[in-house]
């Protein structure tokens, strides 16, 4: 990925394979500030820990609202207490308990005005998961709010997530980014293009023989449609 972003011209200032003032970037190394996090969401009542299968929430859970979101949690383990008797989060999955009905709203740089309301537009989501890994919500969160980011650039199926990351940032007392969702890349039949589709890879334009500056047209063209 370094090379072929390096490829196409585009430079950074900081990152795992240059440095930077807020060391470490690799997500595995920064458990530690993960484990912070838990503890103060722990501590001021935030999450609980859910013991539901994926069987479990396949048979009782709400159906999302759009095939780019995860299904609304039920609340099965929602009345849980004993949050505090953990001293780990390793062994259960913890959720976060979204204050239901509250709307959160923020203003996109491209999209402009949004608003999502909990326990509506989504549920109580993950923040660690019982394998001891933390979740996508939680360590975003916290890598941007510690690496002192100032606008956050990614595409528009991440717009519920950002409702997500606002209400986490609130509760660990962080003050969220600014946010620019971009319109999804898409290709002829209107399906979204992702990774899996290895024949529109920076590397496979790379190796027929595309220039930088057309790969770079490309996808300036695209994004427009």
């Amino acid at each position: 990925m370094y090379e072929d972003l390096r490829w196409l011209g585009i430079q950074w200032s900081e990152g795992p394979n240059c440095g930077g003032p807020h060391a470490p970037y690799s997500q595995s190394e920064r458990r530690p500030h993960y484990f912070e996090a838990w503890q103060q969401l722990r501590d001021r009542g935030w999450i609980y820990p859910c013991t539901c299968s994926r069987k479990d929430l396949t048979a009782a859970a709400t159906a999302p609202n759009d095939a780019d979101d995860e299904p609304i949690y039920p609340g099965s383990c929602r009345s849980r207490t004993d949050a505090s008797q953990f001293q780990a989060p390793k062994g259960i999955n913890w959720r976060f308990r979204v204050p239901d009905g509250e709307t959160i709203h923020f203003t996109d740089l491209h999209l402009g005005p949004q608003a999502f309301v909990a326990g509506r537009d989504f549920g109580d989501f993950i923040v660690w998961r019982r394998d001891d890994v933390p979740a996508y919500q939680l360590a975003v969160t916290v890598d941007d709010a510690l690496m002192q980011i100032t606008e956050v650039v990614r595409g528009a199926d991440l717009l519920k997530s950002t409702a997500r990351q606002i209400l986490l940032f609130q509760a660990l007392s962080y003050a969220a980014p600014a946010y620019y969702h971009c319109e999804l890349v898409r290709d002829a039949s209107g399906l979204r293009m992702a990774k899996r589709h290895d024949a529109a890879s920076i590397r496979h334009l790379r190796e027929s023989g595309c220039a930088p500056a057309q790969v770079l047209d490309l996808a300036e063209t695209l994004s427009k449609k």
